[in-house]
């Protein structure tokens, strides 16, 4: 896909609970586009990591130093002319808000699915810092996207190929799809 296509996002946040496939999507979705694939968990600082991996839930005050760095990454890329897939939970709203920070050139991708669908999959997962006891807390602090967030919204009860295809769909304007205040003429 070229990155001349009139209204395509600097930028793509694909979030979810863990276990959803957010760096697995979002790698392939960049490699698809062409574009900088960045996986959010990098910009965890070590005291977040070493909290979940003791299997303690992050509070928003540990987040917030977290979202702000990708948030810097995001206006860095996009001012640089790049285009990036960050994949980063933004369970929240205001997550989301203080990502996208009132820019119409970052999309949102939710990957939706069951608690039971990502508990056999975070069951399987081997070496990753988030523990699968951590699954009820993501759930119950997840917020999924409202309509004027203009999400991008997949099933993962899918392959990786299927919600790349899915996605890569969604994601390309069509001139009877425009939302307005999002995108651009």
């Amino acid at each position: 896909m070229s990155d001349d296509a009139a209204g395509m996002p600097c930028a793509l946040i694909v979030m979810g609970v863990s276990g959803s496939g957010k760096s697995t999507i979002a790698a392939r979705l960049a490699e698809r586009l062409n574009w900088v694939y960045e996986d959010g968990d990098r910009f965890h600082p070590p005291g977040n990591v070493a909290k979940m991996s003791a299997g303690q839930p992050l509070t928003d005050e540990d987040r917030w130093p977290w979202l702000r760095a990708i948030a810097n990454e995001i206006d860095r890329v996009c001012q640089a002319g790049g285009r990036v897939v960050i994949a980063s939970s933004a369970l929240k709203r205001a997550y989301r808000d203080l990502l996208i920070h009132g820019r119409d050139d970052v999309r949102i991708v939710f990957l939706s699915g069951t608690q039971p669908l990502i508990a056999d999959r975070l069951a399987q997962r081997k070496d990753h810092f988030m523990p699968p006891g951590l699954l009820d807390s993501q759930f119950a602090t997840l917020e999924p996207p409202d309509a004027d967030e203009n999400p991008i919204t997949v099933s993962i009860d899918a392959s990786v190929e299927t919600i790349a295809d899915d996605i890569v769909r969604q994601l390309r304007p069509h001139p009877t799809d425009r939302v307005p205040g999002r995108n651009r003429a």
